[in-house]
């Protein structure tokens, strides 16, 4: 997997590491591409499901300063991953950060809760707020992280606070929601922390409309994307006050294919690995429709999909 020989082995020591502490859960050469919604890309060079803080302190203690590239790894839908994989650690929380409680008009959860599932526990409350979560396949860690929305709604809108874990200092930590920085698909969240949980502050609402604006969601999410095939969501964020969608298709960037990969004629903001595809068609394809957008509007589009590994 890794090519450079002085990463080479500082993975074997990170490896050594983690079995002294993990054993058999530490895994080599563990294929990504099933655990990805582009259903592409390599093998992690190490890969480890934290079930607990000791696990991921554990983590930490491999990665040590830097020595070793690592990625947390949600629920797939927001990453490509080289075809050659990737040269690090990943790590993907288990069923330990699985978990939601209900306090009030507050739903705390853990981080590898889908964010769907929590849309759902929220209507069984009849707590509002978080409703358009049933149309974002993606995990609280992840879409906290990113600060993902749709419909005009935000994480950001609801988050009362987050729990990271520091891996460099091996220890938790609590971040207001108020200072976690986020703006369109971002937050300011530590860079060596791990999203373990988070509170959400909801607010009551009738069952039965929560219900009906679910239902919505998903049934425009269904006419309008490619669900039943291999993508990733939007490629691009949206510039401000457009669409990049609106603009791919102005720009005749749904004729576009490379390889396997095709942009989709359902939604112009949506590339779709088809038969044969590789991750580096897709790449190629992303940084046509980009070359293409900005040739004929001037706009200079911006990934929302994580590249992951390779050159990326």
């Amino acid at each position: 997997m890794p090519t450079d020989e002085s990463l080479a082995a500082r993975l074997a020591t990170a490896e050594r590491l983690l079995r002294a502490d993990l054993g058999v859960r530490v895994r080599t050469g563990f294929p990504l591409a099933p655990l990805t919604s582009f259903r592409l890309g390599g093998p992690a060079a190490l890969y480890l499901e934290p079930e607990d803080e000791a696990d991921l302190a554990a983590a930490g203690r491999a990665i040590g300063d830097g020595a070793i590239p690592w990625l947390v790894l949600g629920k797939g839908s927001n990453l490509l991953v080289a075809d050659e994989g990737f040269p690090g650690l990943v790590l993907r929380l288990g069923r330990g950060f699985r978990w939601v409680a209900r306090e009030g008009d507050l739903l705390r959860a853990g981080a590898a809760m889908p964010l769907p599932a929590l849309a759902g526990v929220a209507l069984r409350h009849g707590l509002d707020g978080i409703s358009f979560g049933v149309a974002i396949p993606a995990s609280l860690g992840g879409a906290v992280r990113m600060n993902a929305g749709a419909h005009d709604a935000q994480l950001a809108d609801v988050i009362e606070r987050v729990e990271v874990f520091r891996l460099a200092e091996g220890r938790s930590t609590s971040v207001d929601g108020a200072d976690a920085g986020f703006g369109y698909r971002h937050s300011e969240l530590p860079g060596d922390g791990v999203v373990t949980g988070a509170t959400l502050r909801l607010r009551p609402g009738d069952t039965a409309a929560i219900r009906a604006r679910m239902q919505e969601v998903k049934d425009w999410r269904r006419r309008t994307q490619p669900l039943a095939e291999p993508n990733c969501g939007s490629v691009f964020t949206n510039p401000p006050g457009d669409h990049a969608a609106r603009l791919i298709d102005e720009a005749g960037g749904k004729a576009l294919q490379e390889g396997g990969a095709h942009v989709s004629g359902k939604h112009a903001n949506f590339i779709v690995a088809g038969p044969g595809a590789t991750a580096a068609d897709v790449r190629r394809l992303i940084e046509r429709v980009r070359a293409l957008v900005l040739e004929r509007s001037g706009v200079d589009l911006q990934p929302e999909v994580h590249l992951v590994g390779g050159e990326a």
